[in-house]
């Protein structure tokens, strides 16, 4: 409804123009950028879900300015509305705006609080009416529209490659035939041939005396025809159909993704979901996983467990002596029951806390009413429950911390904000809210009280540090002793202030502070000046611990993608100290590392030097210049093969012993900053790809996304991204590949991704089950596609040379047409579908499986040659054997068999039957469908000829399926030509599965020998690291940061790593046990070459290293 000449009419959304009042409704979209003017809430609230802007599905808050509130419903009131607003240009930044508003005589600050974007919904508000600022194509939605990227795989370009090169192909076979037509026709017996079939009528030369002209020049007329002839005969060759055949392919691999049980998450109701089908294959070829952290590889469900007020740590289970209880049950949780306010599912151990709140404890009190009075936190009461609209988890837990110890933020206006101190209300105006921003890393509230002016500022440590008072200095170290005990346990931490602030000194500054907020030139340099004036010389309260857990099965989930030849990022906002306590918890970085790196400095120079410095240790390490011990050992079996493969003695897994160095990358934003740009990316790109694992600090959202550009622009590797939040979009879009993940954080990241699901364990499934499985399918599809249309086109090529090259085809017009459609598509996309090498138990199990997409084995042009060079061998016994049975074939009646019709026929019987054998034999996994199209496609082919030849149709090729098939040479030739053609095949694949059988090969072995499904233990048993763990892992833990400013963003905090301590030392070489050396003349036991003479151990069959020449036997169980 649009107010026009004092009433309101309905209009059109492209009918809005700028300066328009409109009037919305509870469950509408708003239509337009809005001025809030007014709502029929209290305080002019009105709540809005921005899930189309940002994906977040939590209702966010506006506020109208108490000026225009007043006009409410007064439709006279809001027809006379004449302010002047003046505000920035049409722009896409969504959480920003930057205006001001002169009304009657007074200016007005307008920032995004009081502004209502197009694409949002109105939510718990009856109604409100708004002003437009910016309509059609200038809201800031559209401004966010840009082209979607097309996504498309490498298989995709390698097949678009390779068709051109088929088409060049046919070209060359069609001037072949040209050349060749043209010499028979001018000077082997094309011309005397006429006297038996004269040329045509236009042909120069012609027997027909219709056309003058010499014989070479008739001869060139029908070359240049048979041409174009031969163009449409072989165009066979070029695989038209493959791409409708590969989208359906790929359509049944998404649907297999989308109906997986095991990827399902019956918590949220949530499966996984295939959002595109363009990409399936490329999930089995991924080398680098760029991840977020938080809400990705944890849960981003915070809760309160420690604090530290006035130098005393808080938190721990306490017996009545005062140690601390390591594993508390669950009766020693406190009771709340003396809270109304109490939420039944917090959980809180130390009884100090509640003691000393109820005594009155003046730094108590104030650490608690802090986190109830500086937030965003909006309150709502449902069912007459008090419940909290939280901006982010973070905030969410703070402020229900308090409220669960008894300081309950009750409501708020735009001016005030009352709260409940054990059951006494309290009453604060509110003077000013100071902002979260990722640059700020800290929030402020200024209020006042019975005539007294205070600050509450929460935030990073290493922020609130430089803004105390001196006199806090022995309160900050042991506030920081207390930080560092919360980090080992990997809680986010928060520190907290307070300031009491003269009425002059605020009345001064709060002019200044109004004058920067309705500036429109450098408004956001302006009030961070007024920002950082005020928060200065603050009194230290304390700090705060919130931990938030990993998601189930993360550890083993990275583990596993690790040893699958996966490197993982993590891209996250967290803290460096966070970021490494993490990537611990989740064994993203091990014991066995040689080396984590930290970058951590601050300027260009500094930057480049650490970073040359830790890649020369990593070039030493790979020239063997380090000193200690150099384990390389391979593990070999009785049967003499490698454990780089999986060999199965007695039902035995396979083991190997990876004895290569492994290395570790943890960068801070700013840092990150100056390796992103152009002289030094090159650096980071051979560092980081040089290790393991790679830890991204502090980043941005456009930083996530220009390392995953600078991986993808530099290598030849298919990147996967992987998030949850609004933040993550960039760079999920970056990457071949994105995954969201949807979480507590919205469905922005979801709406932008290839696929979703709920947990980051899933990803594991994802990648090595069904991203395997489809490229392994993918690549048999193409293989034998191209293998049977090169077999069957090129059968009309070899019988050019006995026609004449008139461009006659061999096989029946129907044949032609139905082959690839009814008579050989049909095995195919069986097995493109459901193939698959090993289940997916045992996918999961050995994740070096994965490894021969990582390495593109599969199909590639040497693949794709070998292909195309067996279905030209294939084509030419299928037409040679044939043509030789039945060249001089005379039946007991002495009628003959070998004219082109018959001829045809048992070629093209021969063939179906040859491709669909074929097809068996690259079958791994048999279910009733593929026998069923297999078979039933030989048995569909005979039968249908035989009816179609049939003389009730009266068809040109009446009776030849009969007189053929009734013929035993045809059934003798028919399995010759299939013996010769698929024996080869059966010899070569018996060959390598027994003599050198692949890792593949070897576990469908295993497969088949046992049926249980007890997981034992790992395909690899990796050394004990010869190193201790790198120094450089910090003990400090942190709060993550969003990075978006205003009232949506987590407040959290992070403080520096501290000063790297010297690098890792050497621990005692490793000594591997129940390992024999192996000789010609048997097993003997190895004497420890460690420098001694006497064996480190007394084990029989010890063993530190061996002599190159010798095999080292499995013996015994490792």
């Amino acid at each position: 409804m649009v107010l026009r000449d004092g009433k309101l009419v309905e209009e059109q959304w492209q009918k809005v123009v700028v300066g328009d009042i409109i009037r919305m409704e509870n469950n509408q979209f708003v239509a337009a950028d809005l001025l809030l003017l007014s709502t029929s809430e209290p305080n002019s609230l009105c709540y809005i879900e921005t899930a189309e802007l940002d994906g977040e599905t939590n209702l966010k808050v506006r506020q109208a300015i108490p000026e225009t509130a007043e006009m409410e419903n007064d439709i006279e009131k809001l027809g006379k509305f004449d302010a002047e607003i003046v505000c920035e240009p049409p722009n896409n930044r969504l959480p920003k705006f930057e205006g001001k508003m002169t009304w009657k005589g007074e200016t007005h600050s307008l920032d995004n609080d009081k502004i209502l974007l197009r694409g949002c919904v109105l939510r718990n508000t009856q109604w409100c009416y708004g002003l437009v600022i910016f309509s059609g194509h200038e809201s800031k939605l559209m401004m966010n529209c840009g082209k979607s990227v097309f996504k498309r795989t490498n298989i995709d370009r390698l097949m678009n490659a390779l068709i051109i090169g088929i088409f060049i192909f046919l070209l060359s076979m069609c001037l072949i035939c040209t050349i060749a037509c043209g010499i028979w026709e001018s000077l082997i017996a094309g011309n005397d041939f006429q006297v038996y079939l004269p040329w045509e009528t236009f042909i120069p030369g012609t027997s027909l005396g219709t056309k003058d002209g010499e014989v070479a020049e008739g001869a060139t007329t029908i070359a240049l025809l048979v041409f174009f002839s031969y163009i449409i005969v072989l165009n066979t060759v070029v695989p038209i159909s493959l791409y409708v055949s590969v989208e359906i392919i790929r359509m049944g691999n998404s649907l297999l993704i989308n109906w997986d049980s095991k990827m399902y998450y019956e918590p949220k109701d949530d499966p996984a979901r295939a959002r595109t089908t363009a990409l399936n294959e490329e999930l089995g070829q991924i080398e680098y996983i760029f991840s977020d952290k938080t809400g990705t590889l944890t849960q981003n469900i915070m809760e309160f467990k420690k604090a530290s007020v006035n130098g005393k740590s808080y938190g721990d289970c306490l017996d009545g002596s005062g140690n601390v209880i390591e594993s508390p049950e669950k009766s020693r949780i406190l009771d709340f029951s003396w809270n109304k306010y109490a939420e039944g599912n917090f959980e809180f151990y130390d009884r100090r806390v509640v003691e000393m709140i109820k005594n009155n404890d003046k730094y108590q009190h104030d650490f608690f009413k802090l986190l109830c009075l500086c937030h965003t936190v909006m309150p709502e009461e449902k069912d007459g429950k008090l419940e909290y609209q939280a901006q982010s988890p973070d905030e969410g837990a703070l402020v229900s911390a308090a409220r669960n110890f008894g300081f309950v933020f009750k409501s708020r206006t735009p001016n005030t904000i009352t709260i409940e101190i054990l059951g006494k209300e309290e009453v604060y105006d509110l003077l000013a809210i100071l902002d979260f921003d990722n640059v700020r890393k800290r929030m402020s509230v200024i209020v006042r009280r019975n005539g007294k002016i205070q600050l509450w500022c929460k935030g990073a440590d290493s922020v609130i540090y430089e803004r105390l008072d001196k006199s806090c200095s022995q309160l900050q170290e042991l506030t920081t002793h207390h930080l560092n005990e919360f980090a080992q346990e990997g809680l986010r931490t928060l520190c907290l202030a307070v300031k009491d602030i003269p009425d002059s000194f605020y009345a001064s500054w709060a002019a200044r502070y109004k004058e920067a907020s309705i500036a429109l030139d450098n408004r956001e340099e302006k009030m961070n000046v007024c920002y950082e004036e005020i928060e200065q010389n603050m009194i230290l309260l304390g700090a705060t611990a919130i931990e938030d857990k990993l998601q189930d099965g993360v550890p083993d989930a990275i583990a596993n993608l690790a040893l699958a030849g996966i490197k993982i990022w993590v891209l996250t906002g967290d803290k460096q100290e966070t970021a490494i306590n993490i990537g611990y918890s989740c064994r993203l970085l091990t014991d066995e590392m040689e080396e984590v790196f930290v970058i951590d400095a601050e300027e260009f120079n500094e930057v480049k030097t650490q970073m040359e410095d830790a890649m020369k240790m990593v070039n030493d390490h790979k020239k063997g210049k380090t000193t200690g011990d150099n384990v390389d050992a391979t593990v070999r079996f009785e049967n003499g093969t490698s454990a780089t493969g999986a060999s199965f003695s007695k039902a035995d897994d396979a083991v190997s012993i990876e004895g290569e160095m492994e290395f570790a990358l943890v960068i801070n934003g700013h840092s990150l900053a100056h390796c992103l740009k152009p002289e030094m990316e090159a650096l980071l790109l051979e560092l980081g790809c040089s290790c393991k694992a790679v830890i991204c600090c502090r980043v941005t959202p456009l930083q996530k996304a220009l390392v995953v550009d600078l991986v993808k622009r530099n290598k030849k590797s298919i990147t996967l991204a992987i998030g949850d939040g609004a933040n993550d979009v960039s760079m999920i879009k970056t990457a071949h590949i994105g995954v969201g993940i949807s979480g507590q954080e919205g469905m922005q990241a979801v709406l932008s991704s290839d696929y979703s699901f709920s947990q980051f364990r899933y990803l594991e499934r994802l990648l090595l089950v069904h991203g395997r499985w489809s490229y392994l399918r993918m690549c048999k599809f193409l293989k034998f596609f191209f293998y049977k249309n090169f077999a069957f086109t090129l059968c009309h090529f070899w019988y050019a040379f006995f026609c004449g090259f008139s461009a006659q085809t061999l096989f029946d017009p129907y044949f032609i047409s139905f082959y690839n459609v009814m008579y050989s598509s049909l095995p195919i996309l069986a097995l493109g579908l459901f193939d698959q090498d090993v289940n997916d138990y045992y996918s999961i199990r050995y994740p070096k499986l994965y490894h021969p997409g990582l390495v593109n084995l599969l199909f590639n042009k040497k693949v794709f040659g070998l292909s195309v060079a067996e279905g030209v061998i294939s084509s030419f016994i299928l037409f040679f054997i044939p043509y030789g049975a039945f060249l001089e074939e005379v039946r007991s009646d002495g009628i003959t068999q070998s004219d082109i019709q018959s001829f045809g026929v048992v070629v093209a019987s021969t063939l179906v039957v040859a491709v669909n054998l074929r097809c068996a034999l690259d079958t791994s996994y048999w279910t009733g469908f593929n026998h069923f199209v297999i078979w039933g496609s030989i048995i569909y082919y005979f039968c249908f000829i035989l009816a179609m030849y049939a003389p009730v149709f009266n068809y040109t090729y009446q009776g030849v399926a009969y007189e053929v098939f009734s013929s035993l040479n045809f059934w003798l030739t028919l399995l010759l030509t299939n013996v010769i053609l698929l024996v080869p095949v059966v010899a070569y694949r018996f060959y390598w599965t027994s003599i050198k059988s692949s890792l593949s090969e070897r576990i469908r072995m295993k497969q088949r020998l046992t049926k249980s499904k007890s997981r034992s233990r790992d395909l690899h048993i990796r050394r004990t690291s010869t190193f201790r763990r790198s120094s450089h892992r910090s003990l400090r833990s942190g709060y993550a940061f969003a990075h978006q400013q205003g009232f949506a963003e987590l407040i959290t905090s992070g403080i520096n790593m501290r000063d790297r301590a010297s690098s890792a030392q050497l621990r005692d070489p490793v000594t591997l046990t129940n390992v024999k050396r192996f000789s010609d003349t048997g097993v003997t036991n190895v004497k420890p070459q460690n420098g001694t003479n006497e064996p480190r151990t007394t084990h029989p069959n010890a063993l530190e290293s061996t002599d190159t020449g010798n095999r080292v036997l499995y013996t015994d169980k490792l």
